[in-house]
């Protein structure tokens, strides 16, 4: 069996000419029902987690300005994600609900104490993914000039999942006694300082708070380059990868391995989850007419500019795509941002456009999972059987309503049970033990 994941933009995936909620979404995209009647969808589903994704900004690289973004939704506004654990832990039972974190908009202090309070809330349901952020005006938007060198802020980001681990730890087992007569709540001889001071933090401790049902939340990690890579072998739980094909899946799953064998842990203790966008329909045909349409959409003089504002974003704001030729030959650029995203748009189309780049490159790629809900189980079954693992972490940018849901959820998610491939229920044990299960 492998596991699913769902990937979950905050803004709820609003933007004008990709689909909105039953049309509504420019209105109504943060109420609160909407988030507890996705939840209780995919678990039913059989999904392991909802994975919330996270930004604090308004980008406004592309072209020199905020307005394309903002008139388009794309990635503003977006709810904060904290928010959304306890209400769509509420309305579901077993899903685990992983919010983003970044290193550089939370102290270390801050964010192993929410964190916890959120595992409590949920009855040890919830995650938390850790991110560096991308750009330059995040870092703007939290007292920096600018944001720092990528490999840099991997090192900060180290010390700070160091600094947070401790917190969590900062309370032995059996630190709470409950003994009213004696009195003693806690024993102070469990409960510990950490009295850590490095590079980039200095904090005193212990956590203020007692340990939640998980001891410390699920730590997700979402960086494919080599410091995201040491980051996840070494603190956590799951972890979001790009998939293009069975080959480099398994290639890319064997190395996170080889880290973690390197850092003292097993491998089983890691599930690598590969973002794919399948192509579900009624039937084969069906979806595959989608997939044409999608496919011919990627000309739409829209869809260019909006792959061109994507380069801008994950550049880290330090390349503005629209002053380049469409016709000239890709620009040989990085930035300071999502390394290996970028590298996806620049690594081998070198003798290609730029308008054939962002033409004919996905980001996020459908592992040729196009077809009706059989097909596609089928196929994510096979790909699995070539990986070894883990499972997939689902993206889908189209309408994001309930029909689009019951198409994976009451669709898809049947198919696979049928094959024994995703669970058929969750034991009433805390989220890190359902996703570590098998």
């Amino acid at each position: 069996m492998f596991h699913l994941g769902w990937f979950l933009g905050s803004g709820f995936g609003i933007q004008p000419g990709r689909g909105t909620f039953d049309g509504q979404a420019w209105r109504d995209w943060m109420k609160p029902r909407r988030y507890v009647e996705m939840a209780a969808t995919l678990e039913r589903g059989g999904y392991d987690f909802v994975f919330i994704e996270d930004t604090a900004m308004i980008e406004d690289t592309y072209g020199g300005s905020a307005a394309w973004t903002l008139a388009h939704g794309e990635m503003a506004p977006k709810n904060d994600p904290l928010p959304l654990v306890p209400l769509m832990a509420a309305g579901s039972k077993h899903i685990g609900i992983i919010n983003t974190m970044s290193t550089i908009q939370y102290a270390p202090y801050t964010a192993a104490r929410l964190m916890t309070t959120l595992d409590h809330l949920t009855d040890g349901r919830a995650g938390i993914n850790v991110v560096t952020s991308v750009t330059h005006r995040v870092a703007q938007n939290f007292g920096y000039d600018a944001h720092l060198p990528h490999d840099e802020r991997y090192g900060m980001a180290a010390e700070w999942m160091e600094v947070v681990t401790r917190l969590w730890d900062s309370w032995e087992p059996g630190a709470v006694v409950g003994d009213l007569d004696t009195p003693m709540y806690a024993d102070a001889a469990k409960v510990h300082t950490i009295d850590h001071a490095g590079k980039y933090y200095k904090v005193r401790g212990p956590l203020n708070t007692i340990p939640g049902p998980q001891g410390r939340p699920v730590v997700g990690q979402a960086g494919n380059s080599v410091p995201g890579r040491e980051l996840a072998a070494t603190y956590a739980d799951t972890m979001l990868a790009m998939g293009h094909s069975a080959e480099q899946m398994k290639a890319f799953r064997e190395d996170m391995h080889e880290r973690m064998i390197a850092h003292g842990r097993k491998p089983s203790d890691l599930k690598i989850m590969f973002l794919v966008t399948p192509m579900l329909g009624e039937s084969d045909e069906h979806a595959r007419d989608r997939e044409a349409q999608r496919v011919a959409a990627t000309r739409d003089p829209h869809h260019i500019e909006q792959i061109l504002w994507q380069l801008s974003y994950i550049s880290g704001g330090t390349v503005d795509f629209s002053t380049f030729d469409l016709d000239a030959r890709m620009p040989d650029v990085l930035g300071n941002g999502e390394q290996s995203s970028m590298r996806q748009y620049v690594v081998g189309n070198e003798d290609k456009t730029l308008r054939e780049v962002v033409t004919g490159v996905r980001q996020i790629s459908d592992l040729g999972l196009v077809g009706s809900p059989d097909t596609v189980a089928a196929k994510m079954g096979e790909l699995m059987d070539e990986v070894g693992g883990d499972g997939f972490l689902l993206y889908q940018p189209r309408a994001l309503n309930a029909r689009t849901l019951s198409e994976y959820a009451d669709g898809l998610s049947p198919a696979l049970r049928r094959r024994g491939l995703i669970r058929d229920g969750f034991d009433d044990v805390p989220f890190r033990d359902n996703l570590l299960a098998f």
